[in-house]
């Protein structure tokens, strides 16, 4: 029964088969996980049927669902898993989510390629490389963080189930047959201390994630009136329909800036460990302080949008904060509302800290891609991308935030000082999108014909 089984996956992988097709999967939210979405969409345009496999909690955009090449293909979520002791609990979840994984990718049309998101990598890469054999397909592993390293962030580095972790990474992540990252520092890494090469491609903005013309603006502020109250108008003339930021006359159909409008930030986050948004709340606090004491700054209207288990805890915080001048909000955006509101605000702050050191905040790139100015937290790699003094500000505690907003906002509206030079800065960059960088970096791997 072994030989035969041996047989049958030589024979597999000596196949010619599943010519054009791929699968790009994530044992993970495909609404939730837009460089995916990404690779299935740059197959899709180069002709390549894809499934693309994973968790339908959230819609994906609309790009995805319109796609004639790309089909979604659901794995269903685990939960309510509770028999015996934790960790009885994790090895029974893994067992499962092992069979659910491999029984699917055993049930789509054969793939030339599987490209696989990783994390998560337990137990994805080795169900991954289970199913490459049986269909002689080629694995590729993207790297988009470490799995151990989110895990040692509530276990601890020395946890014995993170030293398991990081050395499944380490073995099933050999048995790739090609591997891409997100820095070169990840990439230097993964050949140091895993022995295994990769190619780096910086995560970049889709071609929607744009600066937003005033009309669209106001017809998306029109919209979030409706839900949430920091966007509602403080005042409006009866011949206006106006938001908290923007009016459109109602003779001429003009849309303009209100005067005296609030500074918009926005900030978004998935409200996980590596996150830790008390340091904007603290900034917001000494904010509000600044204006007491006279400062000449806007009212402040601050949007955290996002998912995610520590979204109550800090919901909780926010509601017990009473700011006279600052109003917070924490909406879920549909996928194709979100570039909009990048591309309307006025000031992006990520305090995404990567638990390897190793990766870049996406958010940033796509608010760059919006030519939205950023202050984001310190953390090893992220000269890669945030350009200190050039395309924003890079700050490593509460009180450096707070005073490089309180600089950034000061006298606003006006078109002088920091603010307005870091967009003029990211204006001129002109910087490369998704679909050159994918071309120059993935499509080569792929080979010009299957």
């Amino acid at each position: 029964a072994v030989a035969a089984l041996l047989f049958l996956l030589l024979w597999r992988r000596l196949r010619a088969g599943g010519a054009g097709r791929v699968c790009v999967a994530v044992l993970g939210d495909l609404g939730r996980s837009p460089r995916m979405q990404y690779h299935a969409l740059a197959l899709a345009r180069h002709g390549r049927e894809v499934a693309l496999l994973g968790y339908l909690q959230n819609r994906p955009h609309r790009d995805v669902l319109r796609s004639e090449n790309i089909r979604l293909v659901p794995v269903a979520e685990l939960r309510g898993l509770r028999v015996g002791p934790k960790l009885f609990q994790y090895f029974l979840k893994v067992l499962v989510q092992s069979v659910q994984l491999l029984y699917t990718l055993l049930r789509i049309e054969q793939p030339s390629y599987i490209l696989l998101q990783n994390p998560p990598g337990l137990p994805s890469i080795a169900v991954a490389w289970v199913a490459g054999l049986f269909w002689g397909s080629k694995l590729i592993i993207d790297w988009h963080n470490y799995g151990y390293t989110i895990m040692s962030l509530s276990h601890g580095r020395n946890h014995p189930l993170v030293l398991i972790a990081k050395w499944y990474e380490k073995l099933f992540g050999r048995l790739s047959d090609y591997n891409l990252c997100v820095t070169d520092a990840m990439k230097k890494d993964l050949w140091v201390n895993f022995k295994i090469r990769a190619v780096t491609l910086y995560d970049k903005p889709a071609s929607y994630f744009k600066e937003t013309p005033l009309d669209l603006q106001h017809n998306l502020f029109m919209k979030l009136a409706k839900d949430y109250e920091p966007f509602k108008p403080r005042a409006v003339s009866p011949s206006a329909e106006g938001s908290a930021f923007t009016e459109r006359d109602g003779q001429s159909g003009d849309v303009v800036k209100t005067r005296g409008r609030p500074a918009l930030l926005i900030s978004s986050t998935s409200w996980t460990e590596d996150e830790d948004f008390s340091v904007l709340l603290r900034a917001l606090e000494d904010y509000e302080r600044f204006i007491k004491e006279g400062a000449r700054l806007p009212a402040l209207v601050c949007v955290i949008t996002g998912k995610g288990p520590l979204k109550d805890y800090y919901n909780g915080l926010i509601h017990k904060l009473h700011f006279k001048h600052i109003q917070i909000c924490t909406p879920w955006l549909e996928a194709e509302d979100y570039p909009l509101l990048l591309g309307s605000a006025d000031l992006g702050v990520c305090l995404h800290k990567s638990s390897s050191g190793l990766d870049l905040p996406m958010k940033v790139v796509d608010m760059f891609g919006c030519c939205l100015p950023v202050c984001a937290i310190h953390f090893e790699c992220l000269h890669e991308l945030v350009k200190h003094n050039e395309n924003g500000l890079i700050f490593r505690d509460s009180k450096e935030l707070a005073e490089q907003l309180k600089m950034l906002l000061l006298e606003f509206p006006t078109l002088e000082g920091k603010l307005h030079s870091f967009r003029e800065n990211l204006r001129a960059s002109r910087q490369r999108r998704w679909d050159e960088s994918w071309d120059q970096t993935v499509l080569p791997l792929l080979g010009s014909k299957e």
